[in-house]
C-alpha cells in the first residue's frame, strides 16, 4: 500500500512581496481553514502555494528563484504539488508555463476561487474578514481597495491588479471588528492608492468617512495610513487625524521624484510647486505628523541637474522617513518605450547619496527625541532587547525603540510609555517610565 495516500495534506503558503500580498495570503489561508484544510505559513507542507511579486526586477528574480526551489523539492519528492499565484503569475503566466512547466498550476491575482478548487476547497462568499493573520498579533493590514486607476509611466501594478475597486465601508468595519476580537490593536490601512478610496463606489473620496467609522471599533488603539497618492488627496483626512487620537500622526505618501521634467514623464499629474505646497499644508494641519515617502532615481532621462534638484529638495523637506529605489525598466509600462539610459552604477550611486542625506536627517531628528517620553507598542523580543515602535513608525520599514530586556520585563503586543535616553540614525534606546 502506498503511504502517500494516507498522508494528510498540509498546505504551505509562501508569501513574497508587499503588504498587499501578505493580506491576500491571509485571506487564502482563512478560506482554506474554513474548508477544514491544514494550512501553515512558510513552514513545511507537502502542498506549496507561492504568492509571487512581479513589481520590479529584484522582486521578479526572487519569485522565480523561489518557484525553482520548490519545483526542485517536488522532483526530490519532498513536496507533492506546487501552485503559483500572485502578481508575477498574473503578468507572465504564458511565459512561466513554458519556462517552468513542472508547476502544477498557475493562477492570477483574481483567481482565488480557481486556486481554492485546485486545493480541494470551495470559495466561501459569506466570509468577510476571516483571515489567518501572519503578522505579530498586535497589528494587521487592512486592505481597503484593490487595483489602481493611475497612469504612472513606470508602474506595472494596473497590469497585475486591474482597475481601482474600493471595499465598502461596512465590510471593512466588520473586518476590523473581527481583527480586534482576535487581539489586533493596530490597523495598517493599505491599498495601491488610499487617496482614491470611495470614488468608484460612492462617487466621492471617502477615506475620511471610513476613518470616522473605524475609530469606533473597540479594542483598536492605532490606525495607520499607507500609500496615499499626492494628487487629489482628500484634505478632510487631516482634520480627522487631528481630532481622533486613534489615528496615528503618520502618513506614507510615495512621491517618486520632484524635478518637473521627470514628474511629467512619470505621468504623476503634479509639479514640484504643487507637491511642496501639499506637504506644507500637511505640516500646518498636523504639525506633529511624521511623513514617510519613497523616491525613484535613475528614471529614463534623469539628468545630473534633475538629480541635484531632488537631492536639494530632500535636504529642504527633511522627511522623517524615506526610502529610495533605483528605476526598474518594466515591459508593457509607458516608460518602457523610453531608453533606460542611466547606467546601473550611476543609479546605485544616486540612491546611496539620497540615503546618506536621509540618514543624517534621521539622526538629527532622533537626537531631538532624547529625554522625551513616547507611547510604544512592543512588537517582539530580539536578543537582549524588547523591540517596540512609536505611533510615528510602521513595522519593518521605520525606526525601532530598543528596551533592555535584562532590566525590565515587557509583554509582546502591549503598549507602554518609555523615555528615550540614546538615539542613532534609525534606532532609539529607551527605558520604561
Amino acid at each position: 500500500m502506498r503511504t502517500k495516500t494516507l498522508k494528510k495534506n498540509k498546505i504551505n503558503v509562501v508569501t513574497l512581496g508587499c503588504s498587499k500580498n501578505v493580506y491576500d495570503s491571509e485571506v487564502l489561508m482563512g478560506q482554506l481553514k474554513a474548508n477544514n484544510k491544514e494550512v501553515v505559513h512558510e513552514e513545511e507542507g507537502n502542498i506549496v502555494v507561492i504568492n509571487t511579486c512581479g513589481f520590479i526586477a529584484n522582486a521578479k528574480e526572487e519569485s522565480v528563484n523561489t518557484i525553482l526551489q520548490y519545483v526542485q523539492k517536488k522532483e526530490e519528492g519532498v513536496v507533492d504539488k506546487v501552485f503559483v499565484t500572485g502578481c508575477l503569475s498574473e503578468r507572465y503566466k504564458p511565459d512561466l508555463q513554458e519556462e517552468i512547466p513542472d508547476v502544477d498550476q498557475y493562477f492570477g491575482t483574481t483567481e482565488l476561487p480557481g486556486l481554492l478548487k485546485a486545493l480541494g476547497a470551495d470559495y466561501k462568499h459569506e466570509l468577510i474578514g476571516e483571515r489567518l493573520t501572519t503578522t505579530p498579533k498586535n497589528y494587521a493590514y487592512l486592505k481597503i481597495a484593490e487595483g489602481c486607476d493611475r497612469p504612472c509611466s513606470f508602474c506595472a501594478i494596473p497590469l497585475m491588479r486591474g482597475k481601482h475597486k474600493s471595499t465598502p465601508i461596512e465590510d471593512l468595519v466588520i473586518e476590523a471588528e473581527k481583527l480586534a476580537a482576535d487581539g489586533v490593536k493596530e490597523l495598517i490601512l493599505i491599498a495601491q492608492d488610499l487617496t482614491y478610496y470611495g470614488l468608484d463606489l460612492y462617487k466621492e473620496r471617502k477615506l475620511a468617512d471610513l476613518l470616522k467609522e473605524l475609530v469606533k471599533v473597540d479594542g483598536i488603539e492605532w490606525i495607520r495610513l499607507h500609500y496615499a497618492f499626492p494628487t487629489g488627496f482628500p484634505m478632510e483626512v487631516l482634520d480627522v487625524m487631528k481630532k481622533e487620537p486613534k489615528i496615528c500622526n503618520y502618513i506614507d505618501i510615495p512621491l517618486q521624484h520632484i524635478a518637473d521634467p521627470i514628474l511629467k514623464s512619470m505621468r504623476r499629474g503634479t509639479t514640484k510647486a504643487k507637491t511642496t505646497k501639499l506637504l506644507k499644508e500637511f505640516r500646518a494641519a498636523v504639525p506633529e505628523m511624521t511623513i514617510r515617502t519613497t523616491l525613484i532615481v535613475g528614471y529614463p532621462g534623469e539628468t545630473q541637474e534633475d538629480f541635484e534638484t531632488l537631492k536639494n529638495w530632500v535636504k529642504e523637506m527633511r522627511f522623517e522617513r524615506l526610502g529610495c529605489f533605483t528605476y526598474s525598466h518594466e515591459e508593457n509600462t509607458h516608460a518602457f518605450n523610453l531608453e533606460d539610459d542611466v547606467p546601473e552604477d550611476v543609479k546605485m550611486q544616486r540612491a546611496n547619496e539620497i540615503m546618506e542625506i536621509q540618514s543624517q536627517i534621521s539622526w538629527e531628528l532622533n537626537q531631538q527625541k532624547i529625554g522625551e517620553q513616547f507611547k510604544v507598542v512592543i512588537d517582539r523580543k530580539e536578543g537582549q532587547y524588547f523591540v517596540g515602535r512609536t505611533e510615528f513608525d510602521s513595522p519593518d520599514v521605520d525606526n525601532e525603540v530598543l528596551i533592555d530586556a535584562t532590566k525590565q520585563y515587557l509583554k509582546v503586543g502591549e503598549y507602554t510609555t518609555v523615555k528615550i535616553y540614546e538615539a542613532e540614525d534609525f534606532d532609539l534606546y529607551a527605558e520604561v517610565v
